[in-house]
């Protein structure tokens, strides 16, 4: 079985096989359905209404659940590996009837399907929906065993990266010519609105995890439950994926007690002079109280409800590493072995794979894509290594730190095979869990990453394939780098629907719902610079374009979209106060506090107060509705909820039937408008919609969206 198949045209099939024209149900033709197979009524899922419990233990029982419409079904049956498990009515209403039957777990994944009879024909259906033939490639799966944290389910995040948030101190910057790193000095910016330059690596604008303390008041505000930090450990860089200690947070970040020490002068690139670097991320006291500071800033984040996110780079880490050493900056340090560039007898000499044996000074270590800043970690040849960053992950999901989990860089390009990458994982995540059992763990991948969500590595991912490119496809017809534009995928709701079912069906459940769903990040162009169409980088362009025909109303539809997908809506700090940028650097901006858009703020603000408002947002199903060019309707529904997210990007008024049945609303239940957004703003004034025979029928301005809500629940 080729479990892990992938292109577009096979996206496409996937679509037209599961999404077909409205279809129209009320309860007068009910008695009518024996003789006719109703397609759209059909559904299942991996949520708690059709499999319970969601995320069943090794030999447990659980209940699988399908629904289709009321009366349409001469026979249902389950299969569940190789087994046939006949099913049976568990309950009824006005539309559906649900079949149900039990199935006690082993200890192995296994995929399972249904087969509907609806008279003589037969029908199957599984994650791609009704289809006449079976695809195992689109079963649903029971991984035994494997489960997510709750608090992680459609949390909403925030990705901080720590330099360019917010400044609260003076006294732990980093200071022009405090070190040499990439052929250029450390420098300190001191206007906090100055744009990145191209070369960004040494720079550095000051924010620190005291500025983020000062603004927790601001986040929570906003609706922040989770922060995910760009990495926060000792490191040269402003971005700190090159991992100098991994046992201690960056004291420019936090504090320095002990601060002594020169910079070095001009044209001095010997990093063995930078007497007041060598003291800030040497010198134990300093350390130690970095540390301490750290996981005081946690217990506050906690008090109020927040999580916290560490990025872990265990691929390669820095040349600066105090393992490798390759600028003597450990040589004489208290407290410190002796790094395996300059000694070949170092402890640490394993952790690194040379080339030859060219000691002191021994060049010849391989680095992560042949960059010598970041050395490749040797894990297959050494075993003390391995246990070594075993211990950085329970270290800081325990005690005094109790971070909330790890976000994992470049996961899949760890170690030298993929064998030994799946194997790690495996050992990583034991220890993890047996460190926090509610921690999470989230990898950026960017190929598709089921064959590590099975249960025993990953929870879940960076959610580029089943939302930031869809999205960014649909909305903008832009490459997430704004390296080229698309025509062909420019409001293709076929391609949006065709790439978000097939992506999707590559994750069970458990990972969908805490998948990282975000439209900028730190390795991307902002999503608001995307709305432009316009092609271009900071090299080429200059940051002034960045912010040139940008389309606001454009970032509205997608903050809608992101607050009503499956998964754990994370923001890119600030997306929500209007920032632009190309790809890195540029993407990399400052907060502009005091600059803010506050439009868009407020927009942001009240969206994800709908998102946190209702459960049916953050694990509830979802089902593509309708749609055409340049529109997308679907659905987020439990049995108590339902909402219903149309999306209008084209430039000229349309309307559409939304067959709004399919999510259990009939004649008599009247829906709500929760928020419009069109041209020139947004309004959140509630609108009532009624369905004539199962369908509202929907007139929708140009570049608008809209959310609504089944009346019940709105009230209550």
């Amino acid at each position: 079985m080729e479990y892990y198949p992938s292109s577009e045209q096979q996206q496409n099939r996937v679509v037209n096989e599961y999404y077909a024209p409205v279809e129209t149900m009320s309860n007068s033709n009910i008695g009518f359905m024996t003789t006719q197979f109703i397609r759209r009524a059909v559904f299942s899922d991996g949520t708690a209404e059709y499999r319970c419990p969601m995320e069943p233990g090794q030999n447990e029982p659980v209940k699988l659940r399908i629904r289709v419409a009321k009366g349409n079904a001469s026979a249902v049956v389950c299969v569940v590996g190789d087994r046939r498990l006949p099913m049976s009515i568990s309950s009824s209403d006005q539309l559906f009837d649900y079949y149900e039957c039990t199935y006690t777990t082993g200890v192995e994944n296994v995929p399972y399907y249904f087969i509907i009879w609806c008279g003589e024909k037969y029908y199957f259906y599984n994650a791609v929906g009704v289809t006449e033939s079976h695809d195992e490639t689109y079963d649903f799966w029971l991984m035994p065993g494997f489960k997510t944290p709750d608090w992680a389910k459609g949390a909403v995040m925030y990705q901080i990266f720590t330099d360019r948030f917010a400044d609260g101190a003076n006294d732990n910057r980093t200071l022009t010519n405090e070190y040499f790193y990439i052929d250029c000095y450390s420098r300190e910016v001191l206007d906090w609105n100055k744009t990145p330059e191209n070369n960004d690596v040494g720079i550095f604008y000051g924010g620190d995890l005291s500025g983020v303390l000062r603004k927790l008041d601001y986040l929570q505000d906003l609706g922040i439950e989770v922060i995910y930090f760009n990495p926060l450990f000792v490191s040269p860089s402003n971005h700190k994926y090159d991992t100098q200690d991994y046992d201690h947070i960056d004291p420019h970040f936090t504090v320095i007690p002990h601060d002594y020490g020169n910079v070095l002068t001009d044209g001095d690139t010997d990093n063995r002079h930078s007497a007041r670097y060598i003291t800030r991320v040497t010198d134990l006291t300093n350390l130690e109280a970095s540390n301490a500071f750290f996981a005081n800033f946690v217990g506050e984040c906690h008090k109020r409800g927040i999580r916290v996110i560490l990025d872990g780079v265990f691929n390669h880490c820095g040349s600066f590493n105090k393992w490798l050493d390759g600028q003597h900056i450990y040589e004489d340090a208290i407290g410190f072995e002796k790094g395996a560039y300059g000694h070949a007898d170092s402890p640490y000499r394993s952790f690194f794979k040379f080339n030859d044996d060219s000691w002191p000074d021994n060049y010849s270590y391989e680095g992560w894509w042949g960059h010598k800043t970041l050395p490749k970690l040797n894990y297959e040849g050494s075993p003390e290594l391995v246990e070594y960053i075993l211990n950085i992950a329970r270290k800081w999901v325990s005690p005094p730190f109790n971070c909330d989990g790890w976000r994992l860089d470049v996961a899949a390009d760890l170690g030298y095979s993929e064998e030994f990458n799946h194997k790690f994982w495996r050992m990583f995540r034991a220890a993890v869990k047996e460190a926090n059992p509610e921690a999470i763990i989230i990898a950026e991948n960017y190929e598709n990453s089921g064959k590590w969500l099975q249960g025993g590595e990953w929870d879940s991912i960076m959610n580029y394939e089943a939302f930031m490119e869809p999205v960014t496809w649909f909305l903008t017809g832009m490459e997430k780098h704004s390296d080229f534009f698309r025509e062909d995928m420019f409001r293709n709701n076929d391609a949006f629907f065709g790439a978000m079912l097939y992506h999707m069906s590559r994750m069970n459940s458990q990972s969908l719902l805490t998948a990282m769903n975000q439209l900028s990040n730190h390795d991307h162009s902002r999503f608001m610079t995307r709305t432009s169409r316009r092609i271009g980088r900071l090299a080429t362009c200059g940051p002034e374009e960045a912010s040139w025909d940008i389309r606001p109303w454009c970032m509205r539809e997608a903050i809608v979209i992101q607050m009503t997908w499956p998964g754990a809506p994370c923001l890119y700090y600030g997306d929500e106060a209007g920032v632009c940028g190309w790809t890195d650097p540029d993407s990399r901006r400052t907060y502009p506090w005091g600059r803010e858009d506050r439009d868009l703020l407020n927009f942001y603000r009240e969206m994800i107060r709908i998102h946190r408002s209702y459960d049916a947002l953050k694990t509830g199903s979802v089902k593509f509705l309708a749609g055409d060019h340049a529109v997308i309707v679907y659905g987020r529904f439990n049995r108590s909820e339902r909402i219903v997210t149309v999306v209008n990007n084209d430039d000229v008024p349309r309307n559409i039937d939304i067959p709004v049945w399919e999510l259990g609303i009939d004649d008599n239940e009247t829906m709500v408008r929760l928020v419009e957004t069109y041209d020139s703003g947004y309004n959140f004034f509630a609108e009532m919609y009624h369905a004539e025979r199962g369908v509202i029928g929907m007139h929708l301005e140009p570049h608008s969206a809209m959310v609504l809500k089944n009346l019940m629940r709105y009230l209550q």
